[in-house]
């Protein structure tokens, strides 16, 4: 009966919960001091859960064979969305994002250094939100009886799981030589819901959204 109790009780939490994270957004926003979110549009595509703004010249990005990846900046406006994470782990996560990026992009181009008289590519990455995983209750309710269905329906339509962190972000690509602006878009990532070893360390969901959003670049820049 004790035990039933418990359940019940953690259940019920676990219910309310779910309430509160339906009914808040921590979608990314056009963040007002960023330039290029002037000219982003509302995306109809496919993707656009995870970006939900975005701007695309005609570009063929096949001419381009080297990127310069300027220093993540993390963005300070009043409209970030980064609740109460500590500026350490602000400054961790966008170096993680600066070698990750450098990392997967150099599967198509020289990374910050010239490729010759091609044509180059300027990328601008803003960290403009990130949140952590609740240690042991982010891992919890992958399995309890009131996490365990919401994360199924979420992992099924590509949804952001309970307790989940996650990582906003903004990006800029330009030509490197006139400095026009070729793609920009404001995105949010996070690991599938059902990703269990995503809960594992408060930041390593927010990581993993950064592993997705750089793969996610490298595909639009093919």
């Amino acid at each position: 009966m004790v035990c039933l109790t418990k359940q019940l009780s953690r259940t019920l939490i676990l219910t309310a919960i779910i309430a509160t994270v339906g009914c808040s957004s921590t979608s990314p926003v056009k963040y007002a001091g960023i330039e290029a979110t002037s000219r982003m549009l509302p995306n109809t595509a496919d993707d656009s859960a995870r970006i939900p703004f975005r701007y695309a010249a005609p570009v063929d990005w096949s001419k381009y064979r080297s990127i310069t990846i300027e220093p993540v900046e993390i963005y300070g406006g009043s409209d970030a969305q980064f609740n109460d994470l500590p500026q350490e782990d602000r400054r961790n996560l966008a170096d993680y994002m600066q070698k990750k990026f450098a990392e997967v992009l150099a599967e198509k181009f020289t990374v910050n250094t010239s490729a010759g008289n091609a044509p180059a590519l300027r990328l601008k990455l803003t960290l403009a939100g990130a949140d952590t995983t609740p240690q042991f209750v982010g891992t919890v309710t992958k399995f309890d009886l009131a996490g365990g269905p919401y994360n199924i329906v979420q992992s099924v339509r590509g949804g952001r799981g309970l307790m989940s962190g996650y990582v906003n972000y903004a990006v800029e690509v330009k030509d490197a030589a006139n400095g026009e602006l070729l793609l920009a878009y404001v995105a949010e990532q996070y690991p599938n819901a059902m990703n269990v070893g995503a809960t594992f360390g408060s930041m390593s969901a927010a990581e993993t959204g950064v592993d997705k959003g750089a793969e996610q670049l490298l595909e639009r820049l093919r």
